[in-house]
């Protein structure tokens, strides 16, 4: 049996503003923004290079916006990606070393956390 973690969704309140942030702030890719049904907006974002995308949207799920904690996304430099990030507008946190890899955090605007951990080309 083969399992592969590949969509993780999201709680935001308001989904042009989380559209918006995780496109020009995170770059991620829109892979679609449909309405299946009346009332069920699902907004798919994939990061270019990446297996797992993120769904955010409306009448999905009865999570609370901002309640999301931990997702981790790993980079080889550190350094490079913050400045890119910094550059898009995002409120990239400074790097904290924790016992030999570099990690660092954003917030989405609902307060959704994010992890940024550094783990160089294996």
């Amino acid at each position: 049996m083969e399992l592969r973690l590949e969509v993780v969704q999201v709680p935001v309140s308001d989904v042009d503003r989380a559209k918006a942030f995780y496109t020009d702030q995170l770059g991620f890719v829109l892979d679609h923004d449909v309405e299946h049904i009346p009332g069920m907006r699902v907004v798919q974002l994939t990061l270019p290079g990446s297996a797992a995308s993120i769904v955010i949207g409306t009448g999905m799920n009865s999570m609370v916006p901002g309640s999301l904690e931990g997702l981790q996304l790993v980079v080889p430099d550190m350094a490079e990606a913050r400045t890119e990030l910094v550059r898009r507008g995002a409120p990239v946190s400074e790097p904290q070393d924790m016992g030999g890899f570099l990690f660092a955090s954003v917030s989405d605007p609902d307060g959704n956390k994010w992890v940024i951990q550094e783990i160089p080309a294996r």
